[in-house]
């Protein structure tokens, strides 16, 4: 059995001429923390669209999970968990309704929906606002029930779109030892931020320039390649061979 979560053999998308992923090829491993990096337009987004079987890739080749994400789409979306950059809740329903309506959505009954909605809650300890509408929660609440909704079915990888965006770094190292918790209990985790202090946080990186991954290591192995002792100067020094206008 593979020890890969995700393998990819030059994965393409083009959109007319332009081709936003080129020929993107690597592995992610089970469990891991796998952060994936680059600019705004460097095609991480249209990269994580294919791999959750939101968008067919115009070649190439991967599997998420076991399951060919040009045949099996379907299989992908139930073994997956997402969380977009932007809150993905629902402001006017409380916490409780929103894990009900997500729990129903993975596919769990009701007796295991309820069983999972109390221990998420005690997780973030706020049950005495769990009949609260969601739009009244502080926003480092918001993005950590967002998380725990999107694992609530516990999917074998989850894919986070820069969760962290908009919160203080307290709340974010929080955010990250939810992320520690799903990583130990066997869930990857896929992951995109544009805080480097974050990148460090992750087993492995890969770093996308203009559709494509220039390096994938190790945080520890690119400072020492590139001579740096922070991510963020790694970033920039890759970051700088960029030649597509935004």
């Amino acid at each position: 059995m593979s020890n890969f979560i995700i393998q990819t053999n030059k994965l393409t998308k083009k959109f007319g001429k332009f081709v936003a992923a080129n020929e993107l090829t690597f592995e992610v491993k089970k469990g891991e923390i796998f952060g994936f990096l680059g600019a705004n337009g460097a095609g991480k987004t249209t990269a994580i669209r294919m791999l959750c079987g939101l968008s067919k890739p115009s070649s190439g080749s991967a599997t998420v999970a076991g399951f060919d994400i040009y045949t099996q789409t379907e299989s992908i979306k139930k073994n997956i968990g997402y969380m977009s950059q932007k809150f993905s809740l629902y402001n006017d329903l409380t916490v409780l309704e929103n894990l009900a309506f997500f729990g129903g959505i993975y596919g769990l009954s009701k007796n295991v929906v309820k069983e999972k909605s109390q221990e998420l809650i005690t997780k973030l300890q706020i049950e005495e606002h769990k009949d609260k509408l969601v739009e009244s929660l502080p926003l480092g609440w918001k993005q950590k029930l967002a998380f725990l909704t999107s694992v609530i079915h516990n999917p074998k990888i989850i894919f986070l779109d820069e969760p962290t965006g908009g919160v203080d770094p307290i709340t974010r190292r929080k955010f990250w030892d939810l992320i520690y918790e799903a990583s130990e209990n066997g869930i990857t985790v896929f992951i995109t931020t544009h805080y480097m202090d974050e990148s460090e946080y992750c087993n492995r990186v890969s770093i996308m320039v203009d559709g494509e991954i220039v390096e994938l290591d190790t945080p520890h192995n690119l400072k020492e390649k590139y001579d740096c002792n922070k991510m963020d100067d790694v970033f920039v020094k890759i970051a700088r061979k960029s030649k597509r206008v935004e």
